[in-house]
C-alpha cells in the first residue's frame, strides 16, 4: 500500500481530536508529506480485560494513520502491565502477575480489531514488551537509567502530590516511564501516540531515541473525555464504556453524561464534522436532542447502525414513555432480602454498594422506591421487576 499524500486528509489527521504534537505540527506534517511509510505505535498495558473508550479515542487515529499508508504496531505491554504505571495515582498500582496480564490481555486483538486492520496489504503488527524487556539484565537496566536524572521523575505532578501529603514513592515506580521509554528504541519506530495523560512516559521515549538511536522521535497527544470533575473517563474511575458493553448500556452511558460533555464526544468519539454539530445545535437547541445524537454516533462506531437504531428506540421506549424494558434478566431467587437480592441480579457488586444504592433512594421493587435495608422481596408467579437507577432492570421469581 503507498502513501496517501492528500493535504485535507493530513490536516484532518494532525488537528482532530489531537492535543499537542512533539517537536511540532510542522514536523510531522514535513514528514506525512513525504512518500515514505512511516511507524508508529500505541502501547496498552493489560491491567484490565476489555479495551475501553478512551482506548478507542486513540485507535481511531490509529486507523488514520493506517489509511494514510503508513505501518501501525499495536504493543501489549505484558510487562510493563506487571509493574504498573504510575501515572495520575495517589498511590503505587498493585502489581499483577504474569498471568493476570496475560489474561487480561485475551480480547485486546479481536477489540481493536473494530479499528485496525490486521490483515492485508498494509497489516497492522501485534507486538509483547517481555519481548525485550524481560531478557535484560540488570546492568542493562544501569545502564538506561543512567540516561536520567532524579529530579526528572520528580517533576512528575503526582509524585509532587504524594511528597506534599508524604505518600511513598516507590523505587520502581521511577523505572516505569524508562521501560515505556526502551519500547520505542526496541521497535525503532518513527513515533508514538497516545493519550494526553501519557506525554511523561511517552517524551522520555523521545529523549531515549535522540541518545541511543540519534533519531527524532514524533510524539502525539491525543484528548480524553473528562466527567464534570475533570477526571478522565477510564476504567479506575468507574465511569468508563468498555468494548463489552452492550448497545444499550453504550447508549444509557452517553446519554447520563453532562451537557459540557458534548462537543469533546462529537469531536473524538464519532466523525461528525464541526460544520453538522453547529447544523445539529441550530436544528436541535436541547442538549438531550444533541447528546441522543452523539449516543447513536458512539454505538455505531462500536457496534454498527444497526444495533445503535435499537439502542435509540429502546432508550427512548425506557424513558420517553416511562416503559420498562420487554426484555432484562431473570433470575429465581425465592423469598430474599432486598441487599441479597442486588448482590445475585449483579444490581450491586457488594452489600456496601446495595446499601449506598438504598440510601440514595435508587432502588425500586415493583415500581415502588425501597428505603429500608431489611425489606424482603416476595416473588410471585409473573415475577418482580427489581429496578436500579435509570437503566437497570431485572426480574425474580
Amino acid at each position: 500500500m503507498s502513501v496517501k499524500i492528500d493535504q485535507n486528509l493530513i490536516d484532518e489527521f494532525l488537528d482532530r481530536g489531537v492535543e499537542h504534537v512533539y517537536p511540532s505540527r510542522d514536523f510531522l506534517e514535513s514528514r506525512l508529506k513525504k512518500n515514505e511509510p512511516l511507524k508508529i505505535y500505541l502501547g496498552i498495558d493489560p491491567t484490565g480485560p476489555t479495551l475501553h473508550l478512551g482506548h478507542a479515542i486513540i485507535l481511531r487515529k490509529l486507523k488514520a494513520f493506517q489509511e494514510l499508508g503508513h505501518k501501525v504496531i499495536l504493543l501489549i505491554g505484558d510487562f510493563t502491565g506487571m509493574i504498573g504505571d504510575p501515572t495520575d495515582k495517589s498511590a503505587a498500582r498493585k502489581m499483577l502477575t504474569r498471568e493476570q496480564v496475560l489474561e487480561n490481555a485475551k480480547l485486546y486483538k479481536e477489540q481493536a480489531s473494530k479499528f485496525i486492520s490486521f490483515d492485508g496489504e498494509n497489516a497492522a503488527e501485534l507486538k509483547y514488551n517481555s519481548d525485550w524487556l524481560g531478557k535484560m539484565f540488570f546492568g542493562d537496566v544501569v545502564e538506561l537509567a543512567a540516561h536520567f536524572t532524579v529530579q526528572q521523575m520528580l517533576e512528575r505532578d503526582m509524585f509532587q502530590e504524594r511528597m506534599k501529603e508524604k505518600k511513598p514513592i516507590h523505587l520502581h515506580e521511577f523505572l516505569y516511564p524508562l521501560m515505556q521509554g526502551y519500547d520505542s528504541v526496541a521497535m525503532d519506530v518513527d513515533g508514538e501516540i497516545g493519550g494526553n495523560d501519557q506525554t511523561f512516559n511517552m517524551l522520555a521515549g523521545r529523549d531515549l531515541m535522540k541518545d541511543m538511536k540519534n533519531k527524532e522521535k514524533f510524539v502525539i497527544t491525543m484528548k480524553l473525555l473528562t466527567d464534570p470533575t475533570g477526571k478522565k473517563m477510564g476504567k479506575s474511575e468507574g465511569n468508563m464504556i468498555t468494548l463489552l458493553d452492550s448497545a444499550d448500556e453504550m447508549f444509557g452511558k452517553v446519554m447520563s453524561w453532562t451537557d459540557g460533555m458534548i462537543d469533546g464526544g462529537f469531536e473524538i468519539l464519532t466523525n461528525v464534522s464541526s460544520a453538522e454539530v453547529e447544523e445539529l445545535k441550530k436544528e436541535n437547541p436541547n442538549p438531550r436532542d444533541q447528546k441522543a445524537r452523539l449516543a447513536f454516533e458512539v454505538v455505531k462506531e462500536f457496534r454498527g447502525a444497526s444495533e445503535a437504531t435499537g439502542a435509540s428506540e429502546a432508550f427512548d421506549k425506557l424513558f420517553k414513555d416511562k416503559e420498562i424494558p420487554d426484555d432484562m434478566p431473570e433470575f429465581h431467587l425465592g423469598s430474599k432480602n432486598i441487599l441479597d437480592v442486588l448482590m445475585e441480579t449483579k444490581l450491586a457488586a457488594s452489600k456496601g454498594e446495595a446499601r449506598r444504592l438504598v440510601d440514595g433512594g435508587g432502588v425500586k421493587v415493583a415500581g415502588e422506591v425501597v428505603s429500608d435495608y431489611g425489606f424482603t422481596v416476595e416473588p410471585t408467579v409473573e415475577g418482580v421487576v427489581i429496578q436500579k437507577g435509570k437503566r437497570g432492570f431485572a426480574k425474580v421469581f
